[in-house]
C-alpha cells in the first residue's frame, strides 16, 4: 500500500469489505461511520487540522503509527460519557479493531492497538417473539384479494416458515425457489450461500403471487428477476417489507410492534419449542457461532421453568 493520506487507507479497507469479504452496502457505510468518528477523534487530540471526509485527503497515513490502545480507550470514555449505549461501543470497538487488523496484515502499522482492549460486557437481552396464535393471526389477516395482498401474505410467510433475515428475503430471485424440493437457496452474511427448508403454506402463498402477478403484469412466474417486487415492478427494500409488517400487525390486533427479525425470532422459538436440536436451528438461521443461537434457549427455559413450577407437586 503505497497511498499517503488516511482517507485512501479507509476506502481501501472499506472495498475490502464489500469486494472480498462480500459486506452489504449498510454494513460497508456503518464501518465507515465508525471509523470516521474515531479517526476525527484522534486527530483533534493530536492536534492535527485535517478532517476525515470526501473532499480531504490530505491527512497523512503515517500518523495512523501513533493510534495506541491508550488512546482507543480514551475515545471509548469519550463514548462513556456521551452516555453512547454498550452494544454501540461494542460495534465501534469491533471495527476499529478489523480496521486495524487490515492495517497490520497489509503492513501498514507492525502491531494491531487494538488487540488490547477490552469490547465491554452486554446484556444479552431475550429476544422478542410472537406465540404460534399470533403469528397465525397475523398471516391469516392479510387480505389476498388483490396483488399486494397476495405479495404481503408470501412475503410474511417465507420470513416465519424459513426463517431468513429481512435482507435475504429480499435479495431472493425467483430461481431460488426450488418448489418441489421444498427449499430456497439464501444469501446470507458475508455473501454465504445456503438452502433451506420452506413449508408448503409459504410455497402456495409465493405460487399464488408469482400466478397473479403474471395474470396481471405479464411477469413471468418463472423468469430471473427478483423474487417478490414493488409497485413499480423492481427489488423490494427491506424498509419497505418493514413498513408493510407494521402496518399488518396493527391491522393483525397485536399489541406490541413487530419487524421482520420478531418473525425470525419466532420461527427459532417455536422450533425450539418443538424439540428441534439446537445445532439444527443454527443451521437454518445461518449463524456462525452456536453462542449466537443459544439466545434463543433462554425463552424456552424461561417457559419450561414456568411450567415446572406450576405442575411439580413440591412447590
Amino acid at each position: 500500500m503505497n497511498d499517503t493520506s488516511l482517507n485512501q487507507l479507509l476506502q481501501q479497507f472499506v472495498d475490502f469489505l464489500s469486494l472480498e469479504k462480500g459486506y452489504t452496502a449498510n454494513t460497508c457505510r456503518a464501518y465507515t461511520h465508525d471509523l470516521e468518528d474515531f479517526l476525527q477523534y484522534f486527530m483533534k487530540n493530536r492536534a492535527l487540522p485535517m478532517t476525515i471526509d470526501a473532499d480531504n485527503t490530505d491527512a497523512d497515513a503515517s500518523d495512523i503509527d501513533a493510534v495506541s490502545g491508550l488512546v482507543i480507550r480514551g475515545y471509548l470514555g469519550q463514548l462513556h460519557k456521551q452516555k453512547i449505549k454498550k452494544t454501540s461501543i461494542a460495534r465501534k470497538i469491533s471495527s476499529i479493531r478489523t480496521f486495524f487488523k487490515f492495517l497490520e496484515k497489509h503492513g501498514v502499522i507492525t502491531e494491531n492497538p487494538a488487540e488490547s482492549v477490552l469490547t465491554p460486557k452486554q446484556e444479552k437481552p431475550v429476544p422478542s417473539y410472537l406465540t404460534v396464535d399470533e403469528v397465525f393471526r397475523l398471516l391469516d389477516s392479510i387480505d389476498t384479494k388483490n396483488l399486494n395482498g397476495k405479495r404481503n401474505r408470501a412475503i410474511l410467510e417465507t420470513l416465519y416458515s424459513a426463517g431468513i433475515r429481512v435482507a435475504e428475503l429480499v435479495g431472493l430471485d425467483v430461481p431460488d425457489v426450488d418448489f418441489s424440493g421444498k427449499t430456497i437457496r439464501v444469501r446470507g452474511k458475508g455473501n454465504k450461500e445456503r438452502i433451506v427448508p420452506i413449508g408448503a403454506p409459504a410455497l402456495s402463498a409465493v405460487q399464488a403471487y408469482r400466478e397473479a402477478l403474471q395474470a396481471q403484469k405479464d411477469i413471468s412466474a418463472n423468469g430471473k428477476g427478483p423474487l417478490f417486487l414493488n409497485k413499480n415492478m423492481g427489488r423490494l427494500t427491506t424498509r419497505s417489507v418493514a413498513r408493510m409488517l407494521s402496518k399488518a400487525a396493527l391491522e393483525a390486533g397485536l399489541t406490541v410492534p413487530v419487524s421482520p427479525h420478531d418473525l425470525r425470532h419466532s420461527f427459532a422459538t417455536h422450533m425450539l419449542d418443538a424439540g428441534l436440536d439446537l445445532r439444527m436451528v443454527q443451521e437454518l438461521l445461518g449463524h456462525k457461532q452456536l453462542s449466537t443461537t443459544q439466545k434463543y434457549t433462554h425463552v424456552s427455559i424461561d417457559r419450561l421453568m414456568a411450567a415446572y413450577d406450576d405442575a411439580h407437586p413440591r412447590k
